[in-house]
């Protein structure tokens, strides 16, 4: 499998098979989202977009980067996410990088995105499908963000190395310390980015805390994540 790592600026053309990566924190809040019970999850190409999706659908959860505001249910913030009852619920989501990448990459035949939290499912589902090439799309900071190249690197790493392979926690020290003390850690503990629970950094930095992946599909001209279960091994 050919490995390749890009910013969203750099996708010169669509990938076959693209990891749409935001650690810090986009598809963490996706996948405790998932976890808190969503049924799926809208990634909205702008704030106007998730407001009028909001709007025509007052029962859906809308999400958004930063501090709150009206019309938006709450903010992507994992640890206040985490409290919430979304069982059966429709999402939408905007975030400043992870939702862009996605839907840079809208074209691609599988479209996975992760953050640390699904990466040893992400990672089960790549060996299951075996592709030829997959590009990594790291989306904070122009493609320069430490902790989402750190998590697609290990992501990598636990795809070529398989099941049963060394521990998965020793393996991933190194990729989770790196993330820990990236610019983007350090902005969400001091505060400089809204929106923000103690816990977030934390959060982010919880390896495999869900069993499925994430797949995105474009879906009645909206560009829909579902979870995933994957296989074993």
């Amino acid at each position: 499998m050919d490995t390749h790592y890009a910013g969203i600026a750099e996708l010169d053309e669509v990938p076959s098979v693209a990891v749409v990566v935001d650690v810090m924190r986009a598809f963490t809040v996706a996948a405790w989202a998932f976890g808190r019970g969503a049924e799926r999850i809208v990634l909205a190409e702008s704030l106007d977009e998730a407001l009028a999706l909001k709007a025509r659908h007052p029962d859906w959860v809308a999400i958004k980067d930063g501090p709150p505001a009206p019309g938006f249910d709450t903010v992507n913030s994992p640890g206040l996410l985490r409290s919430m009852d979304l069982r059966g619920r429709t999402v939408v989501q905007k975030t400043t990088a992870g939702t862009v990448g996605a839907l840079a990459v809208k074209g691609a035949s599988l479209v996975l995105c992760a953050g640390f939290v699904v990466a040893e499912a992400t990672a089960r589902l790549l060996r299951s499908r075996a592709p030829e090439a997959v590009t990594f799309v790291v989306t904070g900071e122009e493609g320069r963000a430490e902790e989402d190249l750190a998590c697609a690197q290990y992501i990598a790493l636990r795809t070529f190395e398989g099941a049963g392979s060394a521990e998965e926690g020793a393996q991933a020290a190194p990729f989770l310390r790196r993330a820990a003390e990236s610019r983007a850690a350090e902005e969400l503990t001091t505060g400089v980015r809204g929106g923000v629970h103690p816990d977030d950094v934390a959060l982010c930095l919880e390896l495999d805390r869900f069993p499925f992946a994430m797949v995105a599909s474009w879906d009645a001209g909206v560009m829909t994540l579902r979870a995933c279960a994957t296989p074993a091994g």
